[in-house]
């Protein structure tokens, strides 16, 4: 199966700092910069120049009004995939994972999905904005969008967004007790990486510094797991690097790591 590569510049509701909708040209540009090659880990040869299997579709214009931005990706996205290709998006801050699962699950039922990230994002709203990217989500779940929604490198819940795990039953493991096992996965899954899941050592370009995060290890291995799981992985983003805050192109580089592996996973399901 194809995998469509999409860029999703969108930070209009960013709560602290824009700047992740410069994320998919900076990803773009580690990925060709020749300081490292196309291949995965397993050794899949992911060059363009040699393989047909992947389309980057360029980047989506995106103005700042919500709601409008929301529809923008949700259509693209379904676009993209209504032939049966999977989806791996450039974000962007991370409300736009929303519209890409409201895509994903229209096509896959029961679907799962698999969170990396320093912050849960399930507030109902931040400072009354339901479209903030710290709300992707609570929109997901209250839609029904996912039947199941797990959650790795957490280390800031607030008692609001506890009672909204509680609310949705969401699988939570907190950084500070996870064991590094992803639990055992069926069906169809969408993977999510925020980039501060990572700890700020590995990710300064990134607009919240938590500390006490994954390493690019951690996450990796984390991954590799998910596509030794016999699950299918229909969909993956890569969200919330902020080129603005980077150090010698160090974050976006993490990112095209980690996108070499996701695509690599996508093209073998």
């Amino acid at each position: 199966m194809t995998v469509k590569v999409l860029g999703v510049p969108y930070d209009a509701h960013s709560s602290y700092l824009r700047g992740p909708a410069l994320a998919p040209s900076a990803i773009r540009a580690a990925l060709s910069c020749g300081s490292a090659n196309w291949c995965t880990e397993s050794g899949m040869d992911l060059d363009p120049a040699q393989t047909d299997a992947w389309v980057d579709l360029g980047d989506l214009a995106l103005a700042d009004d919500g709601a409008a931005a929301v529809g923008i990706i949700r259509a693209a996205a379904t676009k993209a995939i209504a032939d049966g290709s999977g989806l791996l998006s450039l974000g962007g801050d991370h409300i736009v994972t929303w519209p890409l699962v409201q895509a994903i699950s229209e096509r896959h039922d029961d679907l799962t999905i698999v969170h990396f990230d320093a912050h849960p994002d399930l507030y109902d709203h931040l400072d009354g904005d339901r479209f903030s990217h710290a709300c992707p989500f609570a929109r997901i779940m209250e839609e029904g969008r996912a039947a199941r929604l797990l959650q790795f490198g957490i280390r800031t819940m607030t008692p609001h967004q506890r009672e909204q795990a509680d609310r949705f039953g969401v699988e939570v493991h907190e950084f500070r007790d996870w064991d590094g096992m992803i639990p055992a996965l069926h069906g169809p899954v969408y993977v999510t990486v925020d980039m501060d899941a990572l700890d700020p050592a590995f990710a300064p370009g990134i607009s919240h510094h938590e500390p006490g995060g994954m390493s690019t290890r951690q996450l990796l291995d984390a991954i590799r797991q998910i596509g030794d799981s016999g699950a299918t992985i229909v969909g993956a983003d890569i969200v919330e690097l902020n080129p603005t805050r980077d150090v010698n192109d160090t974050t976006a580089m993490v990112a095209a790591k980690i996108f070499r592996e996701l695509l690599g996973l996508l093209l073998q399901r």
